[in-house]
């Protein structure tokens, strides 16, 4: 690798949490996040990373339905290319405020065959169903040793808390299979605060080891990203290999006004020389009401580097440049 750094102008997209970054074997940014209202999921792409904000291919390419399981709330989409296939994980919920075990979101999956994903040809593949319906959100998934695996965020009624992460094979990209592991669940302080949360895991397979990025704690300043990782030669699906640190590994930057860092995803660099890290975070700290509700939490793109044990050193958040 180089050793120049590379610094990208942030946001790289405005008003958009949960940003999720794909770049394509076409030298295409493919990123989609969630639109405030929650009421549909846009797709963008551009062959530079700055370039998603302003000079970039734009289309709206799913609504929420009008009522039922589809209608409120769309979050945390992620655009997978599987098989040819361009997928979308997302979670939605029949309600836009009840709360309880029948009125609360759960994951789903929409398919294009096309070549390219910018179009409105995506066919609806149903609800991703677990084995226990529950509260369920923020699906990624990942391929490792020729198998397609599911990380989410649920709610168990017998654990505290809002949600817990699990891990599962896919027999196909909308259907899981087999056993499903309790992956990680709020335990540290840095995860607890304002709600018990661990969501939004983002997979990176590097130096022998399954990383998986995570965020915890209330969607306002406090959030943060912890990590969970495996050796990629073990069993993905037996918990002992797994291990966790138990402090964050990114967070509020007070001297940078990077406020709640979270809900990453990885790429690469236009030249593909650099790892890239992808979160959103606030300008400022939440001042009042439900930060879910407070559209300034944007898009931002930095460059991350490793440690001498082969861990990502994500650092410090850094500064915008175009607010």
């Amino acid at each position: 690798m180089s050793e120049k750094q590379v610094y990208y102008e942030n946001p790289i997209v405005f008003e958009r949490a949960d940003p999720w970054v794909y770049k394509h074997t076409d030298g295409y940014y493919y990123f989609t996040g969630s639109v405030p209202g929650y009421q549909s999921i846009e797709l963008r792409r551009a062959k530079k990373l700055e370039d998603l904000e302003s000079n970039s291919e734009i289309i709206t390419v799913w609504q929420a339905h009008e009522i039922g399981l589809m209608s409120q709330l769309i979050w945390a989409p992620e655009i997978h290319f599987i098989e040819n296939k361009w997928y979308i994980y997302f979670a939605a919920s029949n309600h836009g405020e009840l709360r309880d075990r029948e009125n609360h979101h759960r994951m789903f999956v929409i398919e294009n065959s096309n070549e390219s994903p910018m179009n409105t040809e995506w066919i609806e593949k149903g609800q991703i169903k677990p084995q226990f319906e529950s509260f369920s959100i923020d699906a990624t998934v990942f391929e490792h040793n020729k198998e397609l695996y599911y990380v989410w965020a649920q709610l168990d009624p017998r654990i505290p808390g809002n949600s817990n992460l699990y891990l599962s094979k896919m027999a196909n990209p909308w259907t899981l299979k087999g056993k499903q592991l309790l992956l990680s669940i709020p335990e540290y302080g840095w995860e607890k605060i304002g709600f018990l949360v661990n969501e939004a895991p983002a997979v990176l397979i590097r130096n022998g080891k399954v990383f998986i990025t995570y965020s915890g704690s209330a969607t306002d300043e406090n959030y943060a990203i912890g990590l969970l990782w495996a050796d990629e030669t073990s069993d993905l699906l037996d918990g002992y290999s797994w291990h966790k640190l138990d402090q964050p590994i990114f967070v509020s930057s007070e001297t940078n006004e990077q406020y709640g860092p979270g809900h990453n995803s990885f790429t690469v660099s236009e030249d593909g020389t650099k790892d890239i890290i992808v979160y959103h975070a606030r300008p400022e700290k939440n001042k009042m009401g439900d930060p879910l509700d407070n559209p300034n939490r944007h898009a931002i793109a930095q460059e991350f580097t490793w440690t001498e044990d082969g861990f990502p050193f994500l650092g410090e958040p850094v500064a915008n440049t175009k607010l």
